[in-house]
Formats: structure tokens, sequence, C-alpha cells
């Protein structure tokens, strides 16, 4: 176990940029905590989807951590933990007697975020009910509490995540467009763990101190099957699936040698095959589609950064960790093709010849 090779862990430390709980250099990751230090100096609102366990919460702290807010309260509310009753409550607070059971004044969550940043974790679970009183807070940052008639003006960066693809719940109304337009400012699009397979050593030496140091385990090896074994499996539960799994390991260990705890099923790769998109570790796009409309986004900004050239050290498909046949065929099938006529790049105002409807830029 190389704990030199552990990046942005609790040990080495990076509190000057708010990484230091997130560990990893795939060009994945990088990309997406690229993204996070653009955005977080701003007020914007901001976005983040991923997978269930890719650390969205995580990044929600660095993007308050490395802000102008940082210092004052961070404040978390997971939408599909609390009861559709007193979700309205936690969010805006009620006054004594407002309904029963409030036998006292409470203040919400918004509240208490004032000068500060709220983190609304699963927000596509957030009632229908609820979401109008949701966008008035953002667009007025004003709200009442529950049997109040007083206004309440606060200051509040909202910071939003998500697994599901919101845009598709829009089209079955499932969720309000107006909403869904206003979250979708910055939107930051977490790889999955099977996308950034270069990370996990880190992780799993990161993990296995983190966990020996809490049970008073010694662990001085890992063997080489353990790690090959974790790094071919699809993790469907991303880093919290591992994280979990290596503390099962770390219990279960034996003079100081890691066990593999995986299943031999999940080792078996007719029983857990691996996709196609799986294959290139370095792809920051969510898996089958998911998030199309961010994955869109996210490839327009990285050509916009490179100057529109797609291959080479310095283009387009370096900075997203893709092959560049693979960027260009993502391009394809979303319909981006380098704009006609005069284009304003990096501070540059080019002038070109019209494109055919698709032709991607020399390397």
């Amino acid at each position: 176990m190389d704990d030199a090779k552990t990046v942005r862990s609790y040990e080495d430390g990076r509190p000057e940029n708010g990484f230091d709980e997130i560990i990893g250099n795939s060009p994945a990751l990088e990309f997406a905590l690229a993204e996070v230090e653009r955005v977080a100096p701003t007020d914007s609102t901001v976005l983040i989807l991923g997978e269930t366990g890719t650390g969205k919460e995580l990044i929600a702290r660095a993007i308050h951590n490395i802000s102008a807010r940082c210092g004052r309260p961070f404040i978390k509310l997971n939408c599909s933990a609390i009861p559709f009753d007193l979700l309205e409550s936690e969010l805006f607070g009620h006054e004594k007697g407002a309904f029963t059971g409030a036998v006292a004044q409470k203040m919400g969550r918004f509240e208490m975020a004032d000068t500060g940043t709220l983190f609304l974790d699963e927000i596509g679970d957030l009632p229908l009910a609820l979401q109008p009183k949701l966008l008035r807070v953002l667009q007025e940052q004003e709200f009442e509490r529950l049997g109040s008639g007083r206004t309440h003006r606060i200051n509040v960066r909202l910071v939003a995540a998500t697994h599901r693809d919101l845009a598709e719940m829009v089209k079955r109304n499932e969720f309000r467009s107006d909403l869904y337009y206003r979250l979708n400012v910055f939107p930051v699009v977490l790889p999955p763990l099977r996308e950034r397979r270069s990370d996990i050593p880190q992780l799993v030496s990161h993990f296995v101190g983190l966990f020996a140091r809490r049970v008073g385990k010694h662990i001085n090896h890992i063997p080489k099957e353990t790690l090959d074994a974790f790094t071919s499996y699809s993790w469907p539960g991303n880093v919290r699936e591992l994280q979990n799994l290596i503390e099962r390991a770390v219990i279960r260990s034996n003079n100081g040698i890691l066990p593999d705890p995986l299943p031999k099923s999940d080792e078996n790769a007719a029983t857990n095959p691996v996709s196609a998109s799986d294959k290139n570790p370095g792809t920051v796009t969510a898996s089958q589609g998911t998030f199309n409309g961010s994955t869109r986004a996210l490839i327009l900004r990285a050509l916009q950064a490179a100057r529109w050239i797609i291959g080479g050290p310095n283009g387009a498909a370096t900075r997203l960790g893709l092959k560049r046949t693979t960027l260009i065929a993502k391009m394809k099938k979303l319909g981006i093709s380098r704009p006609v006529g005069r284009v304003e790049v990096a501070g540059l105002n080019q002038k070109r010849e019209p494109d055919s409807p698709w032709q991607p830029a020399p390397d």
C-alpha cells in the first residue's frame, strides 16, 4: 500500500482548494473538479448530476469551501429523506401552532443557510406541490414560514444534486420546467467509478488506511489479485460501495493482508459484463445517456476552451479524458458542430469559412 500515491486525501490535505476529501487524478475527475473551480467563486446555482454514490455531497462542500461564503453556514437537506408533510416545514420553518404538533417556532433550512450555502440533495424527489415555493425563493430570495404572513429576506447560494434525469421528468410533467431551468444554471457531471478506474488504487489505499485506524488493525499488504478484482468490477454503487466493501475487508483481515470482499459471482465477466462505455475510463459522460443535455454543455465548454481543436495534447479530447474518435462520435450523436462564420473563442475573434453540417476541427 503506497500512501504517497493518494492525492487530495485527508493526510496530504489541500484545504486551500476545498478538495481535501476528494481522491483521484483521473482525467474524468480532474475535468469535473476544474468545472467546480470555475463556478465556485460565483454565486450561481449549481446542479450536480451523477449516479448514487459518486460523491455529490463532497462536491457541494468543495463548492462552498472555495467560495466567498466559506466560513459561513453550509446547510444540507436530503429531499428524499423527509416525509412530504414535513418537508415544507424543514425548508421554510413554521410558527408555533401552524399545524398539529407545531408546539414551538422552528427555523427552516433556508433561514439557517442565510449568507451561506444550502445543499438540496436528491432535488428530483421534491414534490410538485413544493416546487413553485422553491422557485419563488430562488428568484426572489424571500419566503414565509408556515403559519406566518411575515416575509423573510435571505441571501443563500443554492447547490442541488440528483441522480435522476430532470429533463426527462420535465417531459413527463413530473418536474416543473421553470424550476429545472432555474436549477440548471451550471451543471457539474460526476463520472461514475467505472469511468475513472485509474483512481481505484488510490481510493483503496485511502480507505484501507482510514478503516484500519478505526478498528485498530495494521494492513501491510494488498494482494495484486484483490486489487485486480477491484479495478475490473463495475461498481454500480460507485465510491460508496467501494468504501463499504473496504471496511468489510479490513474487519475480516488477518495477518495484515487485505482479503477480497467481492463475491465470486461479481468477478465473473459473464455475470457482470462491462459495457462499451466502461472500457474507456476517461469518459465524463453519465451512463446510458442519462445526462445528455449536461454532457453536451460540458463538451461545448471543452471545445471552446480548446479553440475547437479536438485532438492533440491541448485539444478538447485530452481535456475530457476521451479518445479523439470517441469525442467525435459523441459530438455527432449530440449534434455538436463547429460554429459557422465569426467565432469568438478565448477572447479572440476569428473569421472562418462556413463548414459543412459536420466537419471536425483539424488537429
